[in-house]
């Protein structure tokens, strides 16, 4: 609810005095927590499962644990996809978190390479070798979307599904 440039001063201090600027983990860290959009999109497919089901694995001795793995879990695994295949792609897709904590070219993300490519060559542009980078960092995103599809399809399918 809250974007990431207001944020980004304060977080930058945050991990400057903690020694984790120019390393890798203002990248993952933060990432891990997931966002309001995930919890919002995970709740609203959590309200289509029926209460009666649970109630009745509750009568019949199930314990909530057992009620989660077995009820709960099977019937959010598309939505947990679902969720997962965006937030990869928004990390894998990320900008401006690399421009402002990577300073390094040895720790640079593809896309401020690809970025300085274009910068680099912004005489002569070659646009060959932009072109076969950016192909490259497409190439995890296709496999990742093209392995899990029917996940994203029917979770985007069920979750507007209220009725």
């Amino acid at each position: 609810m809250i974007p990431f440039p207001t944020l980004m001063i304060p977080q930058f201090t945050i991990f400057a005095s903690i020694g984790w600027v120019d390393t890798l983990l203002p990248l993952i860290v933060p990432g891990l927590f997931g966002n309001i959009i995930m919890i919002f999109f995970l709740r609203q497919f959590l309200n289509s499962i029926p209460d009666s089901i649970v109630e009745a694995a509750r009568i019949d001795g199930a314990s909530y644990l057992q009620i989660f793995w077995t009820l709960i879990m099977p019937a959010i695994r598309p939505a947990l996809a679902a969720q997962f295949i965006l937030w990869f792609m928004a990390m894998w897709n990320d900008y401006l978190a690399p421009i402002i904590y990577l300073n390094s070219p040895g720790t640079q993300t593809l896309q401020l390479v690809i970025a300085n490519f274009n910068a680099q060559y912004a005489i002569q542009t070659d646009y060959p070798l932009i072109m076969a980078a950016s192909f490259v960092a497409l190439l995890p995103v296709l496999i990742v979307f093209v392995v899990f599809q029917r996940q994203i399809i029917e979770s985007i399918a069920l979750s507007g599904s209220k009725g």
